[in-house]
């Protein structure tokens, strides 16, 4: 059996592992490479909302960490290819897991939001007017 690591333990160096799991832009990145290899024009377009500047750092961070490969073609026009590596494809089944999740409880997130947004309002209203009354007399 290999070493043992603690998350829990501050200098453990799988922080730096979940660190990269749980960056913005990775789940969406292994999930956009889950069905083959992508050039990066494709995966910007497929990933909504991540800027080339962001995808490029991702793409980097992600390649330096073995979870994908960086294949160049020495074609006119040259062009790159991203594809998950076996560890990049071992990660997609927690990813899986943690995107239904996310995909199932969206309305109960929701409806957490709504009533802590209810709340607030209300304790915000009640305490406005409690100190204006106070300050009135």
């Amino acid at each position: 059996m290999g070493k043992a690591y603690n998350v829990m333990a501050a200098t453990c160096p799988s922080r730096t592992v979940l660190h990269r799991i749980g960056a913005r832009w990775t789940v969406f990145v292994v999930n956009a490479l889950a069905d083959g290899p992508r050039r990066f024009t494709d995966l910007k377009a497929h990933i909504q909302g991540i800027t080339p500047k962001v995808l490029t750092e991702t793409l980097r961070s992600l390649e330096v960490d073995g979870l994908i490969s960086r294949h160049e073609y020495a074609e006119n026009p040259p062009h790159v290819e991203y594809a998950l590596t076996p560890l990049g494809h071992s990660l997609l089944v927690p990813l899986r897991a943690v995107r239904l999740w996310a995909e199932q409880h969206v309305p109960d997130i929701e409806a957490a939001r709504a009533r802590h947004e209810d709340q607030t309002y209300a304790d915000t209203v009640w305490m406005g007017e409690s100190c204006w009354a106070r300050g009135s007399t």
